[in-house]
């Protein structure tokens, strides 16, 4: 009755909606000029940390105030964070252009932070860019990351797949995970670079070998593809598990479909639910669906139709035409629920839109037989038509029975002997039937007693 969803293969979508954050006070500022301006800021650096804020604020402060950067990138810091002083962030912004136009790599990287996200500065993409690219040169690895983000995106320059890829491969090469994993959707995908799926699953492996919980999500879809490495179910599991255990809810999925198909793990219908749960609960159709199925059969939960309409309910209100279906099914047979022919017809009517040829079929009845919906034969023809179209053998059969009767169609002999014939190639014994009958009485095909001999056959087997 109810179709499993088959394994759902995903490759996420690019990391860093967000930006990397501004940092804490450098904890090896950079060499000064005078021992005695270094001893400060180190004293200062050693207050912060122990978050005697006010000490380093007045130290920090009074370096600034001398030129010096790393104490100015140290006193945005403070002001970004509300750290001894209130938050401003016009006075963060302020401190690091100071620094950042004395050259300090990690000023210019917040301060193009600041313009990204219209903190303390109005937003401004392109200055931004600006302030990246100057951090990025110096090797800053976010910095590169971010301007990698600013071309893969086209904000403040125009959008450039390659000029991203460069970026995100420096940083990548400096261990930055997020641009390991974006390096490894562009190899997958072949933007920017030629596609290489090799490349790809070698990216996305440093990444997930970091903890990246979408890397560790597409290299266990890529193992259970066999895209870039061998094919190999319990690491695909493997992988699964760990991005589900952070809570990435399409391996969360894809695991459960491993426990209920016993692929790559001991098949185990209770820890299919666990997992199908834990997705759901995050909102996933596709899990929410499949749990729905699992309390529908009682399969590592008791059997409960109450249960599995609740699921597939919060399934097809997000538009998954399986759960439409379902639930169109448990309204016309008042499972779970009262039994209601009108919410089975609504319900069948969003599948049927959707293009699925049971629901398709079931709303061609329903029309058919005037069954939560006014009797009307044409709008019956019309779902039989679109399921049959598809190959669903009851549709053609049904469809040839309307052609036959002249239901809902003007009657035509030989439009019923073809749509019967469909079916009856697919198996459908009263369409084998039928068949044979049109061929013994000529109708809609030349009569031929061997023909009409053979379907009949066909039949009674």
């Amino acid at each position: 009755m109810k179709p499993i969803t088959i394994l759902m293969i995903f490759i996420g979508c690019l990391a860093g909606s967000g930006w990397a954050s501004a940092g804490s006070p450098s904890p090896t500022p950079q060499a000064k000029t005078a021992n005695s301006s270094a001893s400060l800021f180190q004293s200062a650096a050693s207050a912060y940390e122990r978050k005697n804020y006010p000490v380093a604020l007045k130290i920090f402060t009074e370096l600034a105030e001398q030129g010096d950067a790393d104490a100015q990138f140290s006193l945005g810091v403070m002001y970004d964070n509300g750290e001894g002083v209130p938050k401003n962030a016009s006075q963060a912004a302020a401190w690091y252009r100071k620094a950042a136009e004395q050259g300090h790599a990690k000023a210019q990287f917040n301060l193009g932070v600041m313009y990204a996200n219209g903190e303390g500065v109005p937003k401004n993409a392109s200055q931004a860019v600006t302030w990246y690219r100057k951090a990025a040169e110096q090797g800053d690895a976010s910095a590169q990351f971010n301007l990698g983000l600013m071309y893969d995106n086209g904000e403040g320059v125009p959008k450039d797949a390659s000029q991203a890829v460069t970026w995100y491969r420096k940083a990548a090469e400096q261990g930055d995970a997020s641009a390991q994993f974006n390096l490894g959707f562009m190899y997958a995908n072949g933007e920017g670079v030629p596609k290489d799926a090799s490349q790809a699953a070698a990216w996305y492996r440093k990444a997930a070998e970091q903890g990246v919980a979408s890397a560790q999500f597409n290299l266990g879809v890529m193992y259970a593809n066999g895209e870039g490495v061998p094919k190999d179910a319990s690491q695909a599991a493997a992988w699964y598990r760990k991005a589900a255990e952070q809570g990435d809810a399409y391996a969360q999925f894809n695991l459960g479909f491993m426990y209920a198909n016993g692929e790559g793990v001991p098949k185990d219908a209770s820890q299919a639910v666990t997992w199908y749960r834990k997705a759901a609960e995050q909102g996933d159709a596709s899990a929410q669906f499949n749990l729905g199925l699992m309390y529908d059969n009682g399969e590592g939960v008791p059997k409960d139709a109450s249960q599995a309409v609740t699921w597939y309910r919060k399934a097809a209100e997000q538009g998954d035409a399986s759960a439409q279906f379902n639930l169109g099914f448990m309204y016309a047979n008042g499972e779970g629920v009262p039994k209601d022919a009108s919410q089975a017809a609504a319900w069948f009517r969003k599948a049927a839109e959707q293009g699925h040829a049971k629901a398709q079929f079931n709303l061609g009845v329903m029309y058919e037989n005037g069954e939560g919906v006014p009797k009307d034969a044409s709008q019956a023809v019309t779902w039989y038509r679109k399921a049959a179209e598809q190959g669903y053998a009851s549709a053609q059969f049904n469809l040839g029975g309307m052609y036959a009767n002249g239901e809902g169609v003007p009657k035509n002999a030989s439009q019923a002997a073809a749509w019967f014939r469909k079916a009856a190639e697919q198996g459908v014994a009263s369409a084998q039937f039928n068949l044979g009958v049109m061929y013994e009485n000529g109708e809609g095909v030349p009569k031929d007693a061997s023909q009409a001999a053979a379907w009949y056959r066909k039949a009674a087997e």
